[in-house]
């Protein structure tokens, strides 16, 4: 039977790509990819002619039965997102799950993920910590982040530009504006950059200075 490979791909800076995900993307029969116009640029930049198949947030319910039905039948798969490690706020999950119920072989290769390296250079604790993802939209937003209130671990969240001065104001009132919070935006990019500092100092960071590209928030947790 054949199997089932996830492949992470870069976060921003395509020197990312590991030498095996560039051979395996080569060798299987067909890739799932998030965006195939995303994809494409980075499959051309590697000389990959593997066809694509679409696969994301908006078909992966009606499709994840088709493509276990293809995997049993002999066809290799490898799935990609846009960047990063398929499953971690990217389409991935749900396929992972039926071919574990099927029996079906599952691969993934280690590489990008946008939290790791904001972690490790948040300069606070990461012996343990909680990955939340992104918040709820509207629904549920608020008693997520009451019931994060007590958490004694380090909080990661993901969040685009455009809620950043929404959520930060979100989380003095539910942290309290002295918690230690550290900010990396454009991770691996010409523009990366790192802001630390008190939930208080990293607002007035963000007043001067309009926020750009996708932010990982790594936030201090309970003392």
């Amino acid at each position: 039977m054949s199997k089932l490979i996830l492949v992470p791909t870069p976060i921003g800076n395509l020197a990312d790509m590991t030498y095996r995900a560039v051979e395996v993307l080569k060798s299987v029969d067909v890739i799932l990819a998030e965006d195939t116009r995303v994809s494409g640029i980075l499959l051309k930049h590697y000389g990959i002619e593997t066809p694509m198949q679409s696969y994301h947030m908006h078909n992966e319910h009606g499709m994840t039965d088709s493509v276990v039905k293809q995997i049993k039948n002999g066809r290799e798969m490898a799935i990609i997102t846009d960047a990063g490690t398929p499953g971690i706020s990217d389409p991935g999950f749900l396929l992972v799950r039926a071919c574990v119920a099927q029996d079906i072989k599952i691969e993934c290769l280690p590489g990008a993920t946008a939290f790791v390296p904001a972690l490790v250079n948040s300069g606070l604790p990461n012996d343990k910590f909680v990955f939340e993802g992104f918040l709820p939209a509207k629904k549920g937003r608020q008693k997520r982040l009451k019931a994060l209130a007590e958490e004694d671990r380090t909080i990661i969240f993901y969040e685009s530009p455009y809620k950043i001065p929404k959520t930060l104001q979100q989380l003095i009132e539910h942290f309290g504006a002295d918690r230690q919070v550290s900010i990396s935006r454009e991770i691996s990019k010409l523009y990366e950059e790192t802001i630390r500092g008190s939930l208080t100092e990293v607002i007035a960071h963000f007043e001067e200075k309009k926020p750009k590209g996708e932010f990982v928030i790594v936030l201090a947790g309970k003392s």
